[in-house]
């Protein structure tokens, strides 16, 4: 396998073409991924224009940076953005680069790549490519994608299991987190008063809870909090986050005889996050899926110790133990030393949090890309 290695030099100016599901002014990881990489590219010397294709677009809450131009038309349901890729593809002008920012789009990004002639690069994030997709289309795209940007190595090498190496190019290009938004303080009193965690022991975990996908480590928390609470009375579960599947796990609280420990959020605003963080002594999301986990470096930056997956992206968020606790998270016992251990660190926010800065970022990300659009250069 081939990773990019770091370059200082730039490709030719030219326009990038961005398939994106959304981005700018849209809720969710993949979102804010997709932002920082435009965001990145438009500070690039080499980038005279991008132009943004996505799914979902809010205009009510629209604010790109300099140089990113969407085509607002593409938002409008699934038809009229295969035709607006379609019309890109056939009349639009000279591209440098096509950027595919999800693989359900690879088959559109694909054409547009082939009728313009433009190096194409595939974004993958987690448990949307780590198998085969139902389209055999996608599927064949996916097998011939010449380059390939992964969150984190575990995507990588299960897409790779599917997909095929071929003679592709790979880079790793994990999230970044602007500490400046976040930072260590203390919790809130009117929202800890409000959420009923004055004076307690706070654990948390952020996250869409889903029906269709139990990945998330909710479940894995619940289960060790009666004995979680023999050996730390007045603990509370703080769950910040929204989906279908919060009924059930309310449910399973009631249960298990723990929903007096159980305190439900719901979903908050990206302004509130750092606040509800700064409520808890220890983020704890021992998950299954996650193909990285942005919310475990926010929860770093607030200062959090972090309890962490050993089986999946979070690990890597954690640096492999470097940044926080890793657990299996099948194992129980083990999950519940796990918290023992975090609750007995200090807070504070660890120097190495700087890997994931944006500035690391946007170097990993041009050099990439420089490798993609002019082989010759790196």
């Amino acid at each position: 396998m081939r990773q990019t290695p770091a370059a200082s030099r730039r490709p030719r100016s030219g326009r990038v073409f961005v398939l994106a599901t959304d981005a700018h002014g849209r809720p969710g990881g993949i979102a804010q991924y997709n932002r920082d990489v435009l965001e990145a590219m438009s500070q690039s010397d080499w980038v005279d224009e991008i132009m943004v294709l996505a799914r979902l677009i809010d205009t009510r809450l629209f604010a790109p940076p300099e140089k990113v131009r969407y085509d607002l038309g593409s938002g409008r349901g699934l038809i009229r953005f295969l035709f607006r890729c379609a019309i890109s593809a056939l009349f639009g002008g000279p591209v440098s680069l096509v950027y595919c920012a999800h693989l359900n789009l690879l088959p559109a990004a694909t054409l547009v790549a082939w009728a313009r002639r433009a190096p194409l690069v595939l974004a993958i994030y987690g448990i949307d490519a780590w198998s085969p997709p139902k389209s055999p289309l996608t599927r064949w795209c996916a097998r011939r994608c010449p380059h390939v940007i992964s969150i984190s190595q575990i995507t990588l090498n299960r897409f790779m299991a599917w997909a095929g190496d071929g003679a592709r190019s790979y880079s790793i290009l994990p999230n970044a987190i602007r500490t400046s938004a976040y930072g260590q303080g203390a919790g809130r009193g009117d929202l800890a008063g409000r959420l009923g965690l004055q004076g307690r022991t706070v654990i948390m975990t952020f996250g869409r809870m889903s029906a269709d996908e139990h990945y998330k480590g909710f479940d894995e928390v619940l289960e060790v909090l009666p004995r979680l609470r023999e050996r730390v009375p007045g603990i509370a579960y703080l769950i910040v986050g929204d989906g279908s599947d919060r009924q059930r796990l309310a449910a399973k609280a009631e249960n298990i005889g723990v929903s007096d420990l159980v305190v439900f959020a719901g979903r908050v605003s990206e302004e509130e996050k750092a606040d509800h963080y700064r409520l808890a002594d220890a983020y704890v999301m021992p998950s299954s899926g996650e193909g990285f986990g942005f919310v475990v470096l926010e929860a770093l930056a607030c200062g959090l110790p972090v309890v962490a997956s050993s089986i999946d992206g979070t690990r890597e968020a954690v640096r492999c133990g470097e940044l926080g606790i890793l657990v299996d998270p099948e194992d129980r016992v083990a999950l519940e030393g796990a918290i023992l251990d975090a609750l007995s660190r200090p807070k504070g926010v660890p120097p190495g949090l700087e890997y994931f800065s944006f500035s690391n970022f946007e170097n990993r990300l041009n050099a990439a890309v420089a490798r993609m659009v002019q082989p010759g250069l790196a």
